[in-house]
């Protein structure tokens, strides 16, 4: 279960009213105060960097010789090929930036070297030989007669396999923007933007953008030659820019807006016309249109990656990618659609194992969550682990051992680096791992190197492999690592608003104005929107089905949402939850605003919701309460209690109860004092305000029942039932299982008015005799702990339905 998440609202700072009018220009149709607030908010503060960030053909690019001397040398040795007739192979990457990356250099560089007999490629295969070079991949190549390697979204660090190419009379040019390597390669050139400062406006290119830059600088060098326009590669920049999570901004965005044109115009193209039709038929698959970046974000992206998660082997994404055939198009899309329900199905079976896992870990403890299983596939580790990281707050490493021996990352992202193991033992677990809260996890990782086989990435995604017997040291010395770090800062899963709306302001008007930020991702995301004192009707879920009918076990609930607004509802939908899960009654959300190009209509896109402190919950007939009606259960568990803010004090539960018959008493106890007042608004109210139990386990609790009882036998002293229970923790019925216990190891236990006088008759077979109460005893403790557990995560809706059917708020109590 996620902890209890920390909503925060961005720093507000209300803009100019010169600057609200300079935006009001952008968008006629509305007030542009919201868009202008956001703006503000993220730095674009005069007319300048406004026009440019919202109007492409007003920011000047860089040129790509920006890269300096690095470009030339590339330049130079790829002219050096051309004129000598060498055969050059792509060496790719098998995520999205990597293969649309391939693509735009198999497109680019095919204007000036023929595809298939002097210009090649090659990806690597992802469960067996990992991100980056390998020797044995440059075997095969050398074998096909390759004198040149053009590495794209991979090669910084593989200084050991850039000189064994070397040795095999091949030069390699690397076009990256991943981990640089502590010296240069020895590479006939490295193009790589973290050579540039951080504020430079090519810092942030992605793999597929500096390959990109490198086919522009070739086009400006031979001008004469290619016969299509660099512009027709725009669109698989867009693809893969969006898809790699980079920040957009300078040319970065620059590219993703002009890209983003461009895949749009063709696809709106006669599927036969089509310039693309691979990506085409993968927009139609996934029902979207291109226009948005999220059309890229969560759906061309997603099944470009899924390819290499189920089957290890994505080459052919690159022919679907550039492709002319439709036919050939068409049938390798349906392979890339079937590849992404398998990799669905198989990240919730998984999500569903490390939840399980999880609940065996005690987060107050842990700063890095490290899980292992042998029957998990390396291939969705990373997607799982990003999940993970947004539910806890914290960053998560996941490992796979299945398949122990192989000597690849496999799961891991980007280049791999190698630790000097001159002979490595088996077995291998390999994962991938993702990080949260502005940490970075890279560099936790590569702080662990002497423990670690491979491992490569950046702050926010590595990957690594190391033996499985060093599991357990990797795991404590990464979490004693950034602990020490983050000194008394607490890692909490934390949702950010942007601003704070209404239901009456969703809608075309307010999409149009949020629009002006698109193209979004890191640095500029989507905008969250805060809506408060809401509540749900119509709600219902279904699991989605893929493209073929088959059912995916993912489910997506849709619902309409009001406030006091307006008297109309605006539609909704929360991916991957249940109905059940939203609360009933007053509460507040955090969402996007999205258009649904299927459906034709703008929604809501739930990201967090929560009951409001202040929010109605009258659930009479379990439907949503009245708005006229004032609270009657208060869920505060995890937070301040805030009775104080209230004009009539609720009754506070701060025990974690064991069963529904504790919490009915309570809810009694309110029904009561709320008849007993006049008027709805005087209704007693119940603060549910227990926190997260510590639980030890079982026979820890035990030994200390027993230690006790001898310290109390040798002492003579008398003990109160009560004592007992607050120092062990554990609940009355419990606690005399417990006492039957000590009675079969040879205790007696005797009452002194209201105390417990224990006295200790040791026995030889006392403890054999006393296995089967003992056992008995456990087993409560067991159960106990379990319901504490569900009592101190079940939702409230799970526990006003319970109300309702129980006829809490009719006369029949």
């Amino acid at each position: 279960m996620p902890e209890q998440q920390q909503w925060t609202i961005a720093a507000t700072e209300q803009p100019p009213e010169w600057f609200i009018e300079a935006v009001k220009q952008h968008t006629p149709a509305s007030s542009g105060i919201y868009a202008a607030q956001l703006l503000w908010q993220r730095g674009i503060k005069d007319d300048q960097q406004l026009t440019a960030f919202i109007n492409h053909k007003a920011y000047q690019p860089a040129s790509p010789f920006e890269f300096g001397q690095e470009m030339h040398l590339a330049i130079a040795r790829l002219q050096q090929a051309y004129n000598a007739k060498e055969k050059i192979a792509i060496w790719g990457d098998f995520d999205a930036d990597g293969i649309t990356a391939t693509s735009v250099l198999w497109d680019g560089l095919g204007q000036f070297f023929k595809q298939n007999t002097q210009l090649i490629y090659y990806i690597p295969n992802r469960l067996k030989e990992s991100h980056g070079l390998n020797d044995q991949g440059i075997d095969n190549l050398a074998k096909q007669n390759c004198k040149l390697i053009v590495t794209c979204d991979t090669g910084s660090t593989n200084i050991e396999e850039i000189i064994y190419a070397k040795q095999l009379g091949i030069d390699v040019i690397v076009t990256d923007h991943h981990t640089l390597p502590a010296e240069r390669p020895p590479v006939a050139a490295i193009i790589n933007p973290r050579y540039l400062p951080r504020e430079h406006q090519l810092f942030h290119l992605s793999g597929v953008a500096v390959a990109y830059k490198l086919v522009e600088a070739l086009y400006q060098t031979l001008p004469n030659i290619a016969k299509h326009p660099l512009e027709d590669l725009l669109d698989l920049v867009a693809v893969g820019l969006i898809a790699d999570l980079v920040q957009l901004s300078g040319d970065c965005r620059y590219l993703a807006q002009l890209g983003i044109q461009r895949l749009q115009a063709d696809f709106q193209q006669p599927a036969a016309a089509r310039r693309r039709p691979g990506v085409g038929r993968l927009l139609e698959l996934c029902q979207k249109s291109g226009d948005r970046p999220t059309d890229i974000s969560f759906g061309l992206g997603p099944r470009i990656n899924a390819v290499s998660r189920i089957q290890g082997d994505a080459s052919f994404c690159v022919e679907l990618l550039t492709s002319r055939d439709p036919k050939r198009c068409n049938e390798l899309a349906e392979v890339t659609e079937l590849a992404n329900a398998r990799r669905k199905s198989l990240q919730k079976d998984v999500q569903a194992q490390v939840a399980q896992k999880l609940t065996q870990l005690d987060l107050s403890t842990t700063s890095v969550i490290v899980l292992e299983d042998a029957q998990w596939p390396a291939g969705v580790l990373g997607l799982v682990a990003g999940q993970i990281a947004q539910q806890t707050g914290r960053p998560t490493i996941l490992l796979s051992t299945e398949g122990s021996g192989e000597s690849g990352v496999g799961s891991g992202e980007e280049d791999s680096a190698p630790t000097p193991y001159s002979l490595l033992p088996t077995p291998l677990a390999r994962g991938s791992a993702r990080s949260v809260n502005s940490v970075d996890l890279y560099q936790l990782v590569k702080d662990q190197a002497h423990l670690l086989h491979r491992f490569g990435g950046h702050p926010f995604a590595a990957g690594l492999s190391l033996l499985v017997e060093n599991i357990p040291l990797f795991a404590a010395a990464i979490n004693q690592q950034l602990r020490q770090s983050l000194g008394s800062t607490t890692l909490t899963p934390t949702v950010q608003a942007d601003l704070t709306v209404t239901v009456a302001d969703l809608g075309k008007e307010l999409f149009l104005e949020l629009k002006l930020l698109e193209p979004c991702g890191m640095g500029n995301p989507v905008p969250k929107l805060l809506i408060q004192n809401c509540w749900f009707e119509n709600s219902w879920h279904r699991n989605q089905q893929d493209w073929q009918g088959k059912k995916v076990q993912y489910i997506k609930t849709e619902f309409d949402i009001r406030d006091d607004s307006s008297r109309s509802a605006f539609p909704g939908i929360w991916w991957g939850h249940y109905k059940d899960e939203l609360p009933i009654g007053r509460c507040d959300c955090i969402a996007e605003l999205d258009y649904n190009t299927f459906k034709k209509r703008y929604e809501i896109r739930l990201i967090a919701v929560r009951p409001s402190v202040n929010s109605a919950l009258n659930t009479r007939n379990g439907l949503n309460a009245p708005r006229s009606l004032t609270p009657l259960i208060l869920d505060w568990r995890n937070y301040p209690t805030p009775h104080s803010l209230l004009p009539t004090p609720p009754l506070l539960l701060e025990d974690c109860p064991t069963n529904w018959d504790d919490l009915r008493a309570w809810l009694r106890r309110c029904l009561m004092i709320s008849r007993s007042k006049s008027g709805l608004d005087n209704q007693q109210q119940l603060a549910i305000a227990w926190s997260k139990p510590n639980l030890q386990p079982p026979n820890q609790i035990w030994l200390t029942l027993v230690g006790i009882a001898k310290y109390l036998s040798r002492t003579n002293q008398l003990v109160t039932r009560v004592q007992l229970l607050e120092k062990i923790g554990i609940s009355d019925q419990t606690l005399l299982v417990g006492i039957k216990a000590l009675k079969d190891l040879g205790f007696t236990v005797k009452r002194q008015d209201r105390y417990l006088q224990i006295t200790w008759h040791p026995s030889d077979n006392a403890e054999n005799f006393a296995d089967a109460a003992v056992a008995r005893f456990l087993a409560a403790v067991r159960e106990e702990q379990f319901q504490r557990q569900y009592f101190a995560q079940v939702p409230l809706s799970t526990i006003v339905a319970i109300a309702s059917s129980d006829n809490y708020m009719g006369t029949n109590f």
